[in-house]
């Protein structure tokens, strides 16, 4: 023990001392710090703006109905006798535009627009007041005000989501929280296992190019090696998830006591510890199978080419984000959020949305306790066969046949 424990320390100094290390852990805290700070600085430096002006549109009415309403929410409409005058007030400036409903508008509908501006489609605010006037106008004689109101805004919809196995309303969700938690989490764990495995990768790489490994080799087992290297790297990456969660909790309180945007983003204990859990499973996996890969190679850039069989499925369910999102129950992110590569990422994402049933997340971190004890089994083979094998690197066949001796 007391070999692996000075790997380990060794390992975590030489990785928190890194320029890297210490700008990828600092730079979240940085980049939150700014933000707030330009938020805050553009607030006060704009003030509160005086509310918009409502637009003028002209228009000229040829059948005699459009006369009792031309007061939108959002408009004023100045009625023109002609159609010269209401040209006339556009080139002045009295009107942003102006529009001529002919006599003929009850049986075709059609009215013509006019303005100075060069458009590829008329404005759909401005479409929305037109239709507000000529509704207002039509019906506003014969029905009472909220009807009136109700015609030309008919629709205020509230959602509400069912649970499928007992049909309780589920709490309402957060639009902002529902998106930006599960992106955001699974881009730190994608950031931070991934560094800290590439650390482990890296070094075992390096050592094995420059001979340094048989110096190790000499003095501890591949097993105690491997093992120091692996828990000294994964508590510098479960140091620098720890600043970034900390750093997104006291953002989260502070943005969303002053940021109306942010107001209904939280982030729950219960989600903190299981990130972790799932940071501390992760990392053990793919520290051991990095450090195997870091093995098979006999250059650092040999080694890395191997990692593109690792990364590509553990970065699928960020691919994935927008189905996730809108179907998290699908048996497609039940079997990423069971599969060891991919379960780290996919069950936090899902949990941050609170689709991550409890047997699911109990099956999870069972195949994923079994798997680093298969993968730290098997590594320990590979680290002991092809640590100290140079020239060549070995074929697939070769490390299955090297993996089934005895």
């Amino acid at each position: 023990m007391s070999k692996i424990r000075i790997i380990a320390s060794h390992e975590f100094l030489a990785a928190v001392k890194r320029l890297s290390y210490i700008i990828l852990t600092l730079s979240l805290p940085l980049l939150a710090t700014l933000g707030m700070l330009a938020y805050y600085g553009i607030t006060q430096w704009a003030g509160e703006k005086p509310p918009a002006e409502k637009p003028n549109i002209g228009y000229v009415d040829n059948t005699g109905l459009f006369d009792d309403y031309t007061n939108t929410e959002t408009t004023y409409f100045v009625s023109y006798i002609t159609e010269d005058e209401a040209r006339r007030g556009l080139v002045e400036g009295n009107v942003s535009e102006y529009i001529v409903i002919p006599a003929d508008y009850l049986d075709n509908g059609i009215i013509q627009r006019y303005t100075t501006k060069r458009e590829i489609d008329p404005p759909y605010a401005t479409l929305r007041s037109i239709d507000e006037f000529l509704t207002a106008n039509l019906i506003g004689t014969n029905v009472s005000e909220a009807i009136l109101a109700r015609v030309t805004d008919p629709l205020y919809t509230q959602s509400f989501r069912l649970n499928p196995d007992t049909g309780e309303i589920f709490p309402p969700e957060d639009e902002l929280s529902s998106f930006v938690m599960p992106y955001v989490f699974g881009m730190l764990f994608i950031m931070s296992l991934f560094f800290s495995s590439g650390y482990l990768l890296q070094g075992v790489a390096e050592e094995k190019e420059n001979r340094l490994i048989e110096i190790l080799l000499s003095s501890v087992s591949a097993r105690q090696l491997l093992t120091g290297k692996v828990l000294g790297l994964g508590a510098a990456g479960l140091l620098q998830i720890l600043v970034w969660l900390m750093t997104m909790v006291i953002f989260v309180v502070i943005a969303s006591a002053n940021i109306p945007v942010l107001a209904g983003l939280k982030i729950s204990p219960e989600l903190i510890v299981i990130s972790i859990v799932y940071f501390i499973l992760g990392y053990i996996l793919f520290g051991v199978l990095f450090a195997a890969i870091g093995s098979l190679g006999s250059t650092a850039r040999e080694s890395s080419q191997w990692t593109t069989f690792v990364v590509l499925p553990a970065v699928l369910p960020l691919m994935l984000i927008g189905l996730l999102l809108t179907n998290p129950d699908h048996v497609i992110f039940t079997i990423l959020a069971i599969f060891p590569i991919t379960a780290p990422i996919t069950a936090v994402m899902k949990l941050s949305i609170g689709a991550l049933p409890a047997w699911e997340l109990a099956v999870s971190m069972l195949i994923m306790i079994a798997s680093i004890v298969a993968a730290i089994w098997l590594a320990s083979r590979v680290f002991r066969t092809f640590l100290l094998m140079y020239g060549k690197r070995p074929g697939m066949s070769e490390i299955w046949r090297y993996l089934r001796q005895p």
